[in-house]
């Protein structure tokens, strides 16, 4: 299975961090945000990744490479202008011709990906989204799901607190989902595509309780900082 990568963020609110570099590549606990995501795709046997880049990507490819030294495959697809999450998605059509897992490259959700690859494979879905409890959704995307784990709606950054279910940022999907999505023109995943796949499609949510945080913000930045000392604790920095 190929896993995709978001990675293109400027990260603005992290400035003047990231000045000069992308918001993935911010160092957590001594070494890149996005490093932790390729070594757990990498524990899970997904070995296959593609970065979708764009802002200063140079400076991840001078990093990672082809992912040789982490013992996986890197490829790059790179945007000229801002595609936006499915618009990268689209960019990197060429390299897909199966079941794909997307993973958002400024979060980090503590997963089983092998547990949630079976769910979407027992659900028959065209798209299944890692769902996270949580007391106060508003800054993620609230979702609700009915009795059989089916998403039955889906409202991005929204003020209402009644749920307690918000999209985590990993998602298992099949390829005819990407005939869905305009080419080269920006276009958002949670905003445009979801809201229309949930109506038309098998769309499910797997449901976890599990560690999540997003480093969009200096607080949640510095947040991270401590909380991977305690996760990755006695994981030697200098191996890959």
């Amino acid at each position: 299975m190929i896993a995709l990568i978001l990675v293109g963020g400027k990260g603005e609110r992290l400035r003047p961090i990231t000045n000069n570099m992308p918001k993935p590549m911010v160092p957590v606990n001594g070494r890149p945000f996005l490093q932790y995501h390729i070594e757990e795709l990498k524990k899970a046997g997904i070995k296959d990744i593609v970065l979708c880049t764009g802002y200063l990507s140079h400076k991840i490819k001078e990093y990672f490479g082809d992912g040789s030294k982490f013992s996986v495959k890197i490829s790059y697809s790179v945007e000229k202008t801002p595609l936006g999450t499915a618009g990268a998605i689209k960019n990197t059509e060429k390299y897909i011709n199966d079941t794909f897992i997307v993973l958002n490259g400024d979060s980090y959700l503590k997963l089983d990906y092998n547990k949630l690859i079976n769910f979407h494979k027992s659900k028959k879905a065209k798209l299944t989204i890692a769902l996270l409890k949580i007391k106060d959704p508003r800054r993620y995307g609230l979702v609700s799901i009915d009795e059989s784990a089916k998403i039955i709606s889906f409202d991005e950054k929204t003020n209402n607190t009644k749920g307690k279910l918000i999209n985590g940022g990993i998602y298992i999907v099949e390829p005819d989902i990407l005939k869905t999505i305009p080419g080269l023109v920006k276009v958002s995943l949670e905003k445009e595509i979801f809201p229309k796949l949930i109506k038309q499609k098998n769309v499910y949510g797997f449901v976890v309780n599990n560690y999540f945080i997003d480093i969009g913000t200096k607080e949640s930045y510095m947040k991270a900082q401590e909380d991977f000392k305690k996760l990755f604790r006695g994981k030697d920095d200098n191996k890959n």
